[in-house]
């Protein structure tokens, strides 16, 4: 049976400016948190750097020859702050302005949808300099770029989103230390956290005052949690993980404040909450974008709630190496090692579909959903015959499409699907190594070759179907 998705379904993929952009000193642009974060030594596999990246700012025209080849009707890429205002709060750079108004006439000349992310972490390095995130002023900076953007672009681009995954933005950056600019410090991070949220709800009515017709929305990353073992230890455990990942999130940009357990688990490390941010903060959204790769499945072996075993994942024979005191052999989840993509996440399509049921279900207020980001890396290259042959990609999408079709069947209003990525790119911390792209990239000619997976995925935005 074919599984057709309803008229009017966008099928997209997603791209980031830093990633594909290049030309990091061209124009006017001004260093960027990654800029900086690049020319640390180690911090990039490789030593990549953002520049060339794809070098999309010149190149837009084959990007988008390549969508047109794809069959896309949305592409959705995020404006690089430092383009636009090069010192984050102070004048404004009309060449930056200009190269997002090609862009965006481009892509409407080719008949593509554009959905603009205004934030997709490259932060001025002039606004870190001043505390980044952990300064109220950068709040304001903040709505004065939506404005500056908005204004200039808001009579032809109508989808928004405020931020991708603020989560990554605050945990990532902040207390991990894996991302720009590289602090590992928890406070720091829950009071980046909290800021990003009061900076997505300030935007809001700017968009919206702005762009009256449009749409405004925010992109989280989510992971649907799962316990190991039927214990009540891992059942904590992943309610704790799904609290601090998911709901840390959702529910106070859904009017709920934070959530109870995450936040007695951060004791001692509440971000400081000034009034009336959390009304700031639960300004309605026109749609929510979630971004899903893969599950985690969580395990307590200790028997206990404590926050150190909260983030193992394990299989059975580790549970067994534990002595877990209430293992009986029951085990609910567990890690499929050999179902990995080539960054080791599982691949785990029905996660997607637990995870759009559930926040469907959980926040009734929320009324349109996109699939922002989804896709997988693998190891790439090209063949002998001058292709990509990317039979893992291919499945992948083809059982996450099908079960985001469950998840239309069973009520949930989604209204489209961004592929990650229209092309192979800087990967953060990857660099170019970790490939995630529908097209593949020579980075030594930039040459871009759709690989079968974008052929297919051709096949698939032509019918509005899932195909063979």
């Amino acid at each position: 049976m074919v599984k057709q998705f309803p008229q009017g379904f966008l099928w997209g993929t997603a791209t980031a400016s830093f990633q594909i952009e290049g030309y990091t000193t061209a124009d006017g642009r001004g260093e960027s948190i990654w800029d900086r974060f690049c020319a640390t030594p180690g911090a990039i596999e490789n030593g990549d750097t953002g520049d060339p990246a794809c070098e999309s700012y010149v190149r837009y025209p084959e990007d988008i020859a390549v969508m047109r080849d794809l069959g896309v009707n949305a592409y959705r890429f995020s404006i690089a702050w430092p383009r636009i205002i090069p010192d984050g709060d102070g004048a404004v750079n009309s060449k930056g302005l200009d190269y997002y108004s090609r862009l965006v006439d481009a892509l409407l000349d080719a008949g593509i949808r554009p959905f603009v992310t205004l934030y997709h972490w490259d932060l001025p390095q002039a606004l870190q300099d001043k505390g980044g995130w952990t300064n109220r002023a950068t709040i304001d900076a903040f709505a004065r770029y939506t404005d500056i953007v908005v204004r200039c672009l808001g009579d032809r681009v109508k989808d928004w989103a405020t931020f991708n995954e603020p989560w990554c933005v605050a945990f990532l950056s902040h207390e991990i230390g894996e991302h720009a600019p590289g602090v590992k410090n928890r406070k720091v991070a829950i009071q980046v956290a909290h800021n990003v949220l009061v900076a997505h709800g300030t935007a809001l009515p700017v968009i919206r005052q702005r762009c009256p017709d449009g749409r405004a929305g925010i992109v989280l990353n989510m992971e649907p949690t799962y316990p190991m073992m039927d214990t009540e230890a891992d059942h904590h455990a992943a309610e704790l993980n799904h609290q601090r990942f998911n709901r840390w999130f959702l529910d106070p940009i859904m009017g709920r404040g934070y959530p109870a357990l995450a936040w007695a688990s951060y004791a001692g490390n509440e971000p400081e909450i000034r009034p009336g941010d959390m009304d700031i903060i639960a300004r309605p959204l026109d749609y929510l974008g979630i971004n899903y790769y893969s599950r985690k499945v969580v395990h307590a072996p200790s028997g206990s709630h404590q926050e150190a075993n909260l983030h193992l994942d394990a299989m059975q024979d580790d549970a067994k190496q534990q002595g877990h005191a209430a293992y009986e052999g029951r085990i609910l989840h567990h890690r499929d090692e050999d179902n990995v993509s080539a960054r080791g996440w599982e691949v785990y399509p029905q996660g997607l579909y637990d995870l759009l049921t559930w926040v469907h279900t959980d926040y009734p207020g929320i009324p349109a959903f996109f699939v922002t980001e989804n896709g997988i890396a693998w190891n790439d290259v090209m063949a002998g015959d001058g292709h990509v042959h990317d039979p893992e990609r291919i499945a992948f999408l083809k059982q996450h499409f099908e079960a985001a079709h469950h998840a239309l069947e069973d009520g949930v209003p989604l209204r489209g699907y961004f592929v990650w990525t229209l092309m192979d790119n800087f990967e953060w911390a990857f660099g170019t190594s970790s490939r995630f792209g529908l097209t593949y990239v020579d980075f030594n000619t930039q040459q871009r070759t759709i690989k079968d997976s974008g052929r297919w995925f051709g096949r698939v935005t032509h019918a509005n179907a899932i195909v063979d």
